[in-house]
């Protein structure tokens, strides 16, 4: 490697890629930074990860979209390798309880919505409702995870549905956008980041554990270096603040701004627990579970051997002290002697998430709260926007323009979608839910509702930059909350309904034949764990 980084710049030839790259924090978004970046560069890049043994991860149990299964087909890792170490389970769905009434709940699923004539299921289901649940009369999923089932039969095929597995797929999200993977995963974080660090440390990435005491600067504000306690300077040409929400390279030492979402998204604290379950004993449910309370929701996710669960609030209708007295009991007995994990959540995203030569991935970045399990998600399109926008030594400014664009759309686009759960909530029993109806929206968000309630929503009317959210999702959305009313389109009382109709059995009938033959996660997952 030619030259050194001293200033922010090479000596080396301007248009040869950078070579140097010091991680700040390490946690999941550290570690699946360092991963992905090894397995992309090889020993073409050095890269150095320091984090402090001191600052803990705020990961309590994640869930995740189904585009992360690109992520682990990227670094070459098939379920069997990675899943029994991380006490990972299948996610089929979000499950939200209590959104519209008390008893009531619904299916938000990882599964293509069908069309018939041209209109989306969802759509022939307002004009002929064959039940009062769109999800199981749209869905085959909502059927599987209402009797547990694991979308994979026990000799490891996948559940016979459109889409087809192949090891010739593409393993990016751009490469493979549009297409629908019928499930996602939960796993415990900590021992995700340690799994990871196992595979990037054995790969050249350079661990050192150690607390940063100050950040080196050029004359130009371009990082030149962190000072660790005991290591002294770490140097590189390209810094990445994985520090959580403390921002310590982007937000303090840059001094970039925040954009706070909190205006529209009032939710800023959470307390979770970790409780214990069996496994033998307790059903996994495919599914994350979002329940309703009075000052915000619960999230509920089962894991092998534990359920990670926690309260999702806004501190101006309840304290902290009130809200984990409200998640203990709702878990039960089962809460008595397990510590409770206070989070104070930063609501927004960095106005840029590129400053100079110093790119944010994680909450230091942006986080709009957990509802739809972004968080993973942000951190894995961001890595995979990193390379695809790799610097020279020349530092293209278009090159941090374009990838400021793409993080500053997905995040925009996801508080847009969680800003429909609240202001389509019908529950409107205490004043928090009755502010979710005259809280601020986005005013793009405000014109589409508008839409929406003329017609489902469809490619042409929802956010229209890539923010991992289809059309379909916001159909689940608007058909489970049940504030906003939504018309069948006129056209459909001029088409004939048998086609529709017909659609409708099959999903029935399919549902009926995966229940019946698909295993249980417990099965699936004992025998995974028994590496049968």
């Amino acid at each position: 490697m030619n030259g050194s980084a001293t200033n922010g710049t090479r000596t080396q030839d301007p248009a040869s890629a950078v070579r140097d790259v010091v991680i700040v924090g390490g946690g999941t978004a550290g570690w699946m930074t360092a991963a992905y970046l090894t397995a992309a560069f090889g020993n073409r890049v050095k890269i150095t990860l320091v984090e402090s043994a001191d600052v803990g991860t705020i990961g309590v149990g994640e869930a995740t979209f189904s585009d992360i299964r690109h992520f682990f087909e990227f670094l070459g890792l098939a379920e069997q390798d990675w899943m029994p170490a991380c006490n990972a389970t299948y996610k089929l769905a979000v499950r939200f309880e209590n959104w519209r009434e008390p008893g009531h709940h619904f299916y938000h699923p990882f599964e293509q919505l069908r069309s018939v004539k041209g209109f989306p299921l969802t759509d022939w289901w307002l004009r002929y409702p064959t039940s009062k649940r769109f999800d199981t009369d749209c869905f085959v999923m909502a059927s599987l995870i209402d009797a547990n089932r694991s979308p994979r039969y026990l000799d490891n095929r996948l559940l016979e549905q459109e889409f087809v597995e192949s090891d010739d797929l593409p393993n990016t999200i751009a490469e493979y956008q549009g297409a629908q993977f019928p499930y996602a995963y939960h796993f415990e974080a900590h021992l995700l980041a340690k799994y990871l660090t196992k595979y990037a440390t054995e790969r050249g990435v350079r661990h050192v554990v150690d607390n940063v005491v100050d950040v080196g600067q050029d004359e130009r504000g371009w990082l030149t270096h962190v000072t660790t306690a005991e290591h002294g300077r770490l140097g590189g040409d390209l810094f990445v603040d994985c520090t959580g929400f403390r921002g310590l390279l982007l937000n303090k030492a840059l001094a970039e701004p925040f954009v706070s979402y909190q205006d529209t998204l009032p939710n800023d604290s959470a307390v979770a627990l970790q409780v214990p379950m069996d496994m033998d004993k307790d059903p996994l449910r495919p599914c994350t579970t979002a329940t309703a309370q009075d000052a915000g929701w619960i999230w509920t996710i089962p894991l092998i051997s534990r359920l990670g669960t926690g309260y999702v609030y806004a501190r101006d209708y309840i304290d902290p002290e009130e809200a984990e007295r409200t998640l203990r009991e709702f878990v039960g007995p089962a809460a008595a002697d397990v510590p409770a994990n206070h989070i104070r959540m930063r609501i927004g995203r960095s106005r840029r998430s590129w400053v100079n030569n110093c790119v944010a991935i994680g909450l230091s970045s942006g986080f709009v709260e957990p509802l739809e399990s972004t968080g993973i998600f942000f951190i894995h399109y961001a890595i995979e926007q990193l390379v695809k926008y790799y610097p020279a030594a020349d530092w293209d400014r278009s090159l941090r323009e374009q990838y400021n664009g793409a993080l500053m759309n997905v995040m925009d686009g996801v508080r847009e979608f969680l800003c429909l759960h609240y202001r389509g909530a019908k529950r409107a029993d205490n004043k928090y839910w009755r502010d979710t109806k005259t809280r601020a929206v986005p005013d793009a968000l405000a014109e589409r509702l508008e839409q929406w309630e003329s017609k489902v929503p469809d490619a042409g009317t929802v956010y229209p930059r890539y923010h991992g959210l289809p059309p379909y999702s916001y159909n689940c959305i608007l058909l489970g909350t049940g504030a906003i009313d939504v018309r069948p389109s006129p056209a459909l009382d001029l088409i004939d309904e048998k086609d529709a109709l017909a659609e409708f059995q099959a999903v029935r009938d399919k549902a009926r034949h995966l229940v019946r033959t698909l295993p249980t996660q417990n099965e699936y997952f004992r025998r995974m764990r028994d590496g049968v």
